[in-house]
């Protein structure tokens, strides 16, 4: 009884930041994103009799306390739905930085949810496992379907998953994630989303995410860079005078986060087709089209504060291997 599968971390063009429900990890509202190609989680999951208890081992390294009971949290749902009560062996690694705003718990729990249910003899369909993936962590959901993706809010658990609205190839962009700081953020997104009802900004958030998410959706199919880019960066604006305005605080940017974003708009007035997205930690993510990846690469070469650069294009969903 084992799997192995692969998943990628996801950038969210419209944002997910809340719940309605934090057990169900139900969203306030839908979201949308596109999966990041070179960047991925590989997770082998072992259900086996021998083990006393569940084990998990993160880049080699075996894993106690809360990372390892979030694990077992989730294999207890997958138990469940197998109507088994068997202890499991998980060993996983990622080729990029954990716990930095670069979509780690997404592509962590995608392979997990993808690995754990084939090792359980479990056979769901896309939303089935797009829904799994959701109970450990919400964005999780949006690295199950294939390239650009949006996140239905649903009404309760079986309606609330992911769908592919486009393939991986229908675009070129690219994102350039620019890394200030590799480290962990001292606010994990689990604990920032229960903050979000404690600003007073967030009902306002909330108010335009349709017609933002609408306006990004119909950029994306319509391959409309001049569209996209404004409701990217204005969303991303919105979900962090949301956190900074919550009670406690969340403080997520950094002084060269700042400058980096002020820089990408700078540029774009000067017909350059890049704007920039921030997720729950200090490093940007430049999305861009492919004509422009190679010039901005120049450019963050020469900039000290940018530690390093990763470069990804729209990738497929998760996948056994």
């Amino acid at each position: 009884m084992q799997a192995s599968a692969i998943a990628h971390p996801n950038i969210a063009l419209i944002k997910y930041w809340g719940n309605r429900n934090d057990a169900l990890r139900l969203p306030l509202s839908g979201s949308l994103s596109f999966n990041l190609s070179g960047l991925e989680t590989r997770t082998s999951v072992r259900f086996d009799t021998d083990l006393g208890q569940d084990e998990f081992l993160l880049d080699e390294k075996r894993q106690t306390g809360p990372v390892r009971d979030r694990v077992s949290a989730f294999l207890d749902i997958v138990r469940g739905l197998a109507g088994m009560d068997l202890p499991a062996r998980v060993e996983s690694s990622n080729n990029f930085p954990a716990g930095a705003g670069i979509a780690s718990s997404a592509s962590a729990f995608a392979a997990l949810a993808l690995a754990a249910s084939k090792a359980a003899g479990l056979e769901l369909s896309e939303p089935e496992l797009s829904a799994l993936a959701r109970r450990g962590s919400g964005s999780a959901c949006r690295s199950i379907p294939d390239g650009f993706v949006e996140w239905l809010p649903g009404a309760d658990d079986a309606s609330s998953y992911a769908v592919s609205i486009a393939p991986a190839d229908h675009w070129d962009l690219r994102d350039l994630i620019l890394v200030l700081e590799a480290g962990h953020k001292q606010t994990g997104s689990t604990e920032g989303h229960a903050l979000a009802h404690s600003s007073p900004l967030n009902t306002l958030r909330l108010a335009g995410v349709n017609e933002r998410l609408c306006e990004c959706r119909d950029a994306i199919l319509a391959r409309d860079f001049e569209r996209l880019a404004p409701v990217v960066e204005a969303d991303s604006e919105w979900m962090h005078a949301v956190m900074r305005t919550s009670d406690p605080a969340l403080r997520y940017w950094t002084k060269e986060t700042e400058i980096l974003l002020w820089t990408l708009r700078h540029w774009r007035s000067q017909g350059r087709a890049v704007c920039g997205t921030v997720d729950a930690g200090p490093n940007v993510h430049v999305i861009c089209l492919e004509a422009e990846a190679d010039w901005l690469l120049k450019e963050f070469t020469g900039m000290p504060f940018v530690q390093s650069v990763f470069m990804a294009e729209p990738a497929s969903g998760a996948r056994l291997f």
